[in-house]
């Protein structure tokens, strides 16, 4: 049973950073992507940043040049790094696996608050 965890989130002030983790667990049939999307209330879920098995890297065009997607080698860590965070940046964040018969696992989600 695949299992994503998610940790990292909490509260910070506008123009501090939080670095965000997704340890993944269980067997799954290799990978194809993945990925951090968010949801703020009353909003529609959102890709944050998605990462490729070549490596390459993908963005959602608010958190361009303040967030960087990264894993571990072995794959079975992701990461998020978060700078120059804005208010609006506040949000459930949920670690996602794609693998490569396409079935996406997700997280449970991890609170990111930015005070302003």
């Amino acid at each position: 049973q695949v299992q994503l965890v998610e940790s990292g989130g909490g509260l910070v002030q506008a123009g501090g950073s939080l670095r965000l983790s997704c340890a993944l667990s269980g067997s799954i049939a290799g990978i194809r992507t993945m990925g951090w999307h968010r949801q703020a209330p009353g909003n529609q879920r959102e890709l944050v940043a998605m990462i490729t098995d070549t490596g390459r890297t993908n963005y959602g065009d608010s958190v361009k040049g303040r967030f960087a997607i990264s894993r571990d080698g072995a794959k079975k860590t992701l990461y998020l790094q978060m700078n120059s965070l804005k208010p609006e940046d506040t949000a459930v964040y949920y670690c996602t696996v794609t693998d490569l018969i396409l079935v996406a696992y997700w997280g449970q989600g991890t609170q990111v608050t930015v005070s302003s």
